[in-house]
């Protein structure tokens, strides 16, 4: 275990700051977006790229070997409607990810639902049941709540009772006010994990406008907020300041223990919470303490390794408002604080909203991608500049149900040295990442050494957490690809 802990505290103190460079700049260099979502609508391996825009016609980026081409027109998603949220996720269960798009009010529904079938695009929006009128759509996020195998579907709004949407058979049902979520505070952001490690999903919702934030624990299907008792409600902000509010929510371990931590991305200082693994489900503001209690106006957060030293590094976008741009922050996990290490060519972008970790080019390492509302902004993929050694020092687990359907939003995977406990790594299947964003991404885990590792998927579902583990995974296997692991039962293997 002491080899494990030694090669880590190496590459800390030899690694280089992260770099990255601009990928097709001339083809991503348009500004005015608000919204970036990554999946692999085609099944080719790669993650393509859908973009939202402020008025003109949306994109949809085919990623071909990591070379991206504009195909939203031929593929059916070009709506030229001001695009405010968008989320990728198998909602009919036939294999591939079908895509959900949310408007600013005015000419029909704010929600708009298109099928995948081979790459081409229908709107489905009112067969499967989400014709909705009205409301300042944000955050969506698929997932499987009561455990019935199809994707249910939460929307966050920023001036109405927040959404649920139960899926049954790929027809959708509103029902949040009988489960406990039609909140009506200002809801801009959500993510969904087990908070208090009992075996269902939870929900933090991030509010702006000097509202609390929510905890929203599950209790065989109803919510309670629980915010205020779990020391999260205010995410590092002032309390019922109007001038004040949460945009983002990320769920990480930051600190390496094992247990998931939360962020908020806020208007006034950002917040760190390291959950209490003696108090489940309660949290510890140390937001000061590791370097982050940065006052400003912040729009989005993203946790991957980006290193690949086992430690979570973090991305916090800035706004562009009233003229101003409050810059980005690319911040190193030391393993107890967070260290400023944001490259220039980063600090001089005007990025906003979207900001997303993806391996687009499937080199072992996460690139960036950032969206930026204003005239002047662009929706950049920059590539992570790593070193092809520590890149490959990574493993993609794509998590999957016993039938093979990616409905596994908020399973929690571990990685470990091969035959010990020695956790080298862990991520979560975010149902709700970027901001008015999303991804059907693998779970991305750098790793501090090259050997072999044990992966170990939790997934929480009817009051258990149920633990599926690969073991003897060889990386090498796996370069270029994702391990998948479907969860459900107990298994060993070797790979």
């Amino acid at each position: 275990m002491r080899r494990f802990a030694a090669a880590a505290a190496l590459l800390i103190a030899t690694g280089a700051p992260p770099s990255f460079s601009p990928v097709q700049p001339e083809l991503l260099g348009t500004g005015g977006t608000l919204t970036n979502a990554w999946a692999d609508y085609d099944g080719d391996g790669f993650p393509d790229l859908f973009v939202g825009f402020n008025g003109a016609p949306n994109r949809l980026y085919h990623n071909v070997a990591g070379v991206l081409t504009e195909v939203g027109a031929a593929a059916g998603v070009a709506d030229a409607r001001q695009t405010r949220a968008a989320a990728w996720a198998d909602y009919d269960n036939d294999g591939d990810p079908d895509l959900l798009v949310g408007f600013t009010p005015g000419g029909g529904s704010i929600l708009k639902l298109y099928r995948n079938t081979n790459g081409h695009f229908e709107d489905v929006t009112a067969a499967a049941g989400l014709v909705v009128d009205s409301g300042a759509v944000r955050q969506f996020a698929f997932i499987d709540v009561d455990g019935d195998g199809d994707l249910d579907l939460f929307v966050a709004l920023r001036d109405r009772p927040n959404l649920f949407f139960r899926n049954d058979g790929g027809h959708f049902t509103e029902v949040a006010a009988s489960m406990g979520l039609a909140d009506t505070r200002k809801s801009v952001g959500a993510v969904w994990f087990d908070a208090d490690e009992d075996g269902d999903l939870d929900l933090v919702v991030a509010n702006q406008d000097g509202d609390a934030n929510a905890l929203f624990r599950n209790d065989n299907g109803h919510f309670t907020d629980v915010g205020e008792a779990a020391g999260i409600a205010w995410g590092g902000r002032a309390p019922h300041d109007a001038k004040s509010g949460t945009v983002r929510p990320c769920a990480a371990d930051v600190n390496g223990d094992g247990h998931l931590d939360l962020f908020f991305a806020n208007y006034g200082p950002n917040g760190l919470f390291l959950q209490k693994p003696k108090a489940k489900g309660t949290f510890e503001d140390v937001s000061v303490a590791w370097g982050v209690a940065i006052d400003g106006k912040y729009d989005a957060c993203a946790f991957d390794d980006v290193d690949h030293d086992g430690k979570l590094d973090l991305y916090v976008n800035g706004t562009v408002t009233g003229g101003v741009q409050y810059r980005d922050y690319l911040f190193r996990n030391t393993g107890t604080t967070y260290e400023d290490v944001t490259p220039d060519n980063l600090k001089a972008l005007e990025a906003d909203h979207g900001v997303q970790w993806v391996d687009f080019d499937r080199d072992g390492d996460v690139d960036l991608s950032l969206t930026g509302a204003t005239p002047k902004g662009m929706h950049l993929v920059m590539r992570n500049e790593l070193e092809a050694k520590a890149a490959a020092r990574s493993i993609s687990v794509r998590v999957l149900d016993q039938a093979g359907h990616a409905t596994r939003a908020g399973a929690e995977v571990r990685v470990y040295a091969a035959g010990t406990r020695t956790l080298l790594g862990t991520g979560l299947v975010d149902g709700g990442s970027g901001y008015n964003a999303q991804n059907d991404l693998p779970v991305h885990v750098g790793l501090p050494t090259a050997g072999n590792v044990d992966v170990e998927v939790t997934m929480p579902l009817g009051g258990k957490r149920v633990v599926t583990t690969t073991r003897g995974v060889r990386l090498a296997a796996y370069a270029g690809k994702s391990l998948e692991v479907r969860t459900g039962a107990r298994r060993s293997s070797s790979h």
